[in-house]
């Protein structure tokens, strides 16, 4: 399996990619692949990595940029997807592996997520006091600071998420 950065060529597959993993999630709201695609657009994608399996597209991962309360310099992950058909494979885990260490070398202060607490542990995430997100229950409100100190205040994203009323 090869982890990289995407390229031009790469774009219509890695919405193939995110619709067929979002297609049988428990949770999604139909619009992840139209996310990476406005992110995309408005040049907000601060790294958008591919799993390849044996040249073919099979899991896809979009960071953008985000700040917690009025601390900046954090980074967003999301939407994270895999093929149904590969999951459980450690392409998903590939794939987060390589963000966090590309976002710590770029000396970001940190990451969070929306996510499943139980999957994203491993990698060292969790739910922290006075972190939230608007109409997200806190518990599945995840971060990972790169450093010793863990702001508060409301998790920020791009307007390409469509989240905003």
């Amino acid at each position: 399996m090869l982890i990289r950065k995407e390229t031009p060529d790469d774009i219509d597959r890695i919405g193939f990619v995110i619709e067929a993993a979002f297609k049988t999630a428990r949770v999604s709201s139909g619009t992840e692949a139209q996310i990476v695609e406005r992110l995309r657009a408005a040049d907000a994608l601060m790294l958008s990595l591919v799993a390849e399996q044996d040249g073919t597209i099979v899991g896809h991962l979009a960071v953008s940029a985000t700040v917690i309360g009025d601390e900046e310099n954090w980074a967003l992950i999301g939407p994270v997807a895999v093929l149904p058909e590969v999951q459980l494979q450690g392409i998903g885990s590939a794939l987060m592996n390589e963000a966090l260490q590309q976002l710590r070398t770029a000396g970001m202060a940190g990451v969070a997520l929306v996510g499943n607490p139980a999957y994203y542990g491993r990698f060292g995430f969790r739910a922290w006091p006075g972190l939230n997100f608007p109409g997200v229950p806190d518990e599945v409100v995840l971060a990972l600071p790169f450093a010793d100190s863990m702001p508060s205040g409301e998790l920020s994203h791009h307007e390409a998420f469509g989240l905003d009323a």
